[in-house]
């Protein structure tokens, strides 16, 4: 949404390949069938776009389009019984997209954010359908972990050289960005931070599966050793910051049964903070980058401006930011940069949106802990697995205070998501209905 708006068209060679990832989309078994939007995450930029009508088919775009036919022909999209998280991010979704817009509009381009509910209702859905279990989740990690590796290859070769690879795609600029003496490698990805943040986030998943699969850890040390990779090549404290979250997530795990306690202990300190401190607390971000580099003042600020103009946003939104930050820091005549995926919620649509975005972060980490909980569902090792996505959930989380998602980051951050809700109704399968279903598909397979 912060960068100008690309008019490159499809070259033929990319538009090919795009049409044989959609057909493997729709060709490829159901639990094989995430790899290609995987691999269009990956390794393929928004660069390129088919304009039609003035609407831009990103190739991502075109690949939803894929997905949404196979679930239509395949009729997977019956399998999704919508649950609670379902639910909130479909709320969302339509606040995000209509209630600014309907009531006021200035400023904001209504194709623009139906784009956003397009890219967002496809990717999740199409998710939903195709990952409907553990085994599913635990399967989509592994795909993840294999597909990540090369990726780690051409982050490096464009750390020690300078030129990212992805430039032949459009996009993404030919030479490396230089902040302060270091490269900051993006990749396929249009910001560095979103680049070391895709790293950064998947840790926990192949720190999981190591513990879960002992013929997968081979392919889980090398996973982590490529994402971490990644976050290193961004140069960026945000993605810094969140690896280290997911690791404090992980150890956790000795205290699981103490979270609450955790949680409230966590509050007070932030509270006391606030007192103690002189700047209100969320300037710790500025005192944080003070040691680990990057803009924390000015993530700091933008907070702080979002709690003094609460007045302009909280019913709809607003369209109008530029006065919220120092002259000459707004980026459009109109706009400030939205550095922080919570403000950008308060912009987008007003309270009701940040709030239900919110509700949705807290009920995957409480479906998580409950099955978790869940002993004789679900052994130790598995427990562990699903430990790990509310480690990347919070990870995000911790992200979300460096930027606001607007490429295919998006893309992950609905996986986790997905993958989350996945267990809410695997969760409630007794074991007996469990061993039903395993039967069934037994003889599907052997069919």
């Amino acid at each position: 949404h912060y960068m100008q708006e690309e008019v490159s068209t499809v070259t033929a060679g990319v538009l090919v390949l795009t049409l044989c990832l959609g057909f493997l989309l729709i060709g490829l078994p159901r639990r094989y069938a995430l790899a290609p939007l995987l691999i269009a995450g990956c390794y393929m930029t928004l660069g390129q776009v088919l304009i039609v009508g003035g609407l831009h088919f990103y190739l991502l775009r075109m690949l939803i389009v894929f997905g949404l036919i196979r679930l239509v022909v395949r009729k997977e999209i019956w399998s999704v019984k919508l649950n609670v998280i379902d639910k909130l991010l479909i709320a969302w979704v339509v606040v995000h997209s209509f209630l600014y817009v309907l009531f006021d509009g200035a400023n904001v381009n209504l194709t623009e954010r139906l784009g956003d509910a397009y890219n967002a209702v496809g990717i999740y859905f199409l998710i939903r359908a195709l990952v409907r279990d553990f085994d599913d989740v635990v399967h989509t990690v592994k795909m993840l972990g294999i597909i990540i590796t090369p990726l780690a290859v051409l982050f490096a070769m464009e750390y020690l050289n300078g030129k990212n690879p992805f430039f032949v795609f459009g996009g993404v600029p030919e030479f490396t960005i230089i902040r302060e003496g270091k490269l900051r490698c993006q990749g396929p990805f249009r910001h560095p931070i979103l680049a070391g943040t895709f790293g950064a986030t998947a840790v926990p998943l192949f720190v999981g599966l190591w513990l879960y699969s002992r013929r997968d850890r081979l392919l889980a040390v090398v996973a982590i050793v490529a994402a971490t990779v990644i976050v290193f090549a961004s140069s960026s404290s945000g993605p810094f910051l969140a690896y280290l979250a997911g690791f404090v997530g992980l150890m956790c795990w000795t205290f699981k049964q103490s979270m609450r306690a955790m949680r409230w202990g966590a509050v007070v300190l932030l509270l006391a903070l606030h007192a103690y401190m002189k700047d209100p607390v969320w300037f710790i971000i500025a005192r944080v980058s003070d040691l680990t580099g990057g803009s924390g003042w000015y993530r700091s600020a933008l907070i702080d401006a979002f709690i003094r103009h609460f007045s302009e946003w909280w019913l709809i939104g607003t369209g109008y930011t530029a006065h919220w930050m120092p002259t000459g820091l707004a980026l459009y005549p109109t706009k400030t940069d939205i550095v922080n995926q919570f403000v950008a919620q308060g912009v987008n649509g007003g309270l009701l949106e940040l709030s239900l975005f919110i509700w949705l972060i807290v009920n995957c980490f409480k479906t998580t802990g409950a099955a978790v909980r869940i002993e004789d569902r679900y052994s130790f090792p598995e427990q562990f697995m699903i430990w790990s996505l509310g480690c990347t959930i919070l990870s995000h989380v911790v992200s979300f205070f460096s930027v606001s998602y607007f490429d295919q980051i998006n893309i992950f951050w609905y996986m986790i998501i997905g993958m989350v809700a996945a267990l809410m109704h695997d969760s409630k399968e007794s074991p007996q209905e469990d061993d039903a279903r395993n039967s069934h598909d037994a003889v599907q397979f052997s069919t």
